[in-house]
């Protein structure tokens, strides 16, 4: 391990910053990348919906559940979260004393903005026994606020280890939440946000696509509206995702959720064809925050070690919590938390 004091940004006539050759070969890229990785001793963790040349590259590609765990074991010195924001946060949250890098610092989230934290202190003050439950596509202000974090690989597990004699709060994806009081029968208050990109979805393109693939079945993340997950034949994570769809002796599959997870579900599923549902208005669902990063910048932010995520020691402190919270819970046997 390095002397984090120490660790500056490499020298960058060896490893030239990108900008000025965004044309530049993506294997001459990829391998200037692998060595400004070793050079400093960094793990690249790639969210599912990353495009797929960051996928092919990073050291671990996943869930928001799975990155966590991930960030919370990693014995680097630097962290490159290609990912958006919040999971840059959490990984710093995670590893206040390492290096955290986000390739574009504007790679954001829509349930993140969906939920300020001044809003959250308001309406939890209406109700001390509000237990809040954030979705951890929020701020690190909001995760501070929260009395546990979930991902939607575990939101059922956790709602289920919620105490019994509180009010639940789920914050800030209603869909989501939506989803874990029709699996759970455990009555929340639901936050009014969503994931811009799950809600595109409608009911009447998903039956025009099932009408034109009718052996195929259809996987759908629990962020999509309910007209969405009624037609589907899974509901899941897109880690949950990869283990549907490596069992279902189906060798065609339609895949509502963000783009970007098909390439995941090729590599590890290559005998099988996965069709991307539908929108009214496009085939390919992209999340535009997601899709900021790209091989150059990842690059660069390797050469520069920029954008830095940088966080208050009291608000690390108070967001670790709800977080280490949840990573116990997930950690026990399924029926224990139940």
């Amino acid at each position: 391990m390095m002397d984090l004091a120490e660790l500056k940004a490499p020298d960058v006539d060896r490893f030239p910053v990108r900008r000025a050759a965004a044309g530049a070969p993506h294997d001459a890229l990829s391998r200037e990348i692998l060595e400004l990785k070793r050079h400093l001793n960094a793990v690249i963790l790639a969210h599912n919906y990353q495009v797929p040349e960051i996928q092919d590259l990073a050291d671990f590609v996943g869930d928001s559940l799975g990155l966590s765990q991930q960030a919370a074991q990693t014995q680097a010195d630097v962290i490159v979260f290609c990912g958006v924001h919040f999971m840059a946060e959490t990984a710093k949250i995670l590893n206040p004393g390492k290096i955290v890098v986000l390739p574009d610092k504007d790679a954001g989230c829509s349930l993140e903005e969906a939920c300020p934290a001044h809003k959250l202190r308001a309406l939890q003050a209406t109700n001390p026994n509000f237990y809040t439950i954030a979705y951890i596509n929020c701020s690190a202000e909001v995760k501070a606020l929260s009395d546990v974090i979930c991902t939607s690989s575990n939101a059922v597990q956790i709602v289920r280890a919620a105490p019994p004699d509180r009010d639940l709060l789920f914050v800030p994806d209603e869909n989501l939440g939506a989803w874990v009081m029709e699996q759970t029968g455990r009555p929340m208050t639901l936050w009014q946000g969503s994931c811009y990109v799950h809600i595109e979805w409608t009911h009447a393109s998903i039956v025009r696509i099932r009408t034109e693939h009718p052996g195929a079945p259809l996987v759908a993340h629990p962020e999509c509206t309910r007209a969405v997950r009624m037609l589907a034949d899974e509901v899941c994570s897109t880690e949950k995702m990869v283990g549907f769809c490596k069992r279902t002796p189906a060798k065609t599959i339609i895949i509502a959720t963000e783009a970007g997870m098909l390439h995941r579900l090729k590599r590890e599923c290559p005998d099988k064809q996965f069709i991307a549902a539908p929108t009214e208005n496009c085939r390919c669902n992209e999340c535009k925050y997601m899709k900021l990063n790209t091989l150059e910048k990842l690059a660069d932010c390797l050469s520069a070690l920029e954008p830095r995520i940088e966080l208050s020691d009291d608000l690390i402190a108070r967001a670790r919590l709800p977080i280490e919270r949840m990573l116990e819970i997930s950690a026990r046997p399924i029926a224990a938390a139940a």
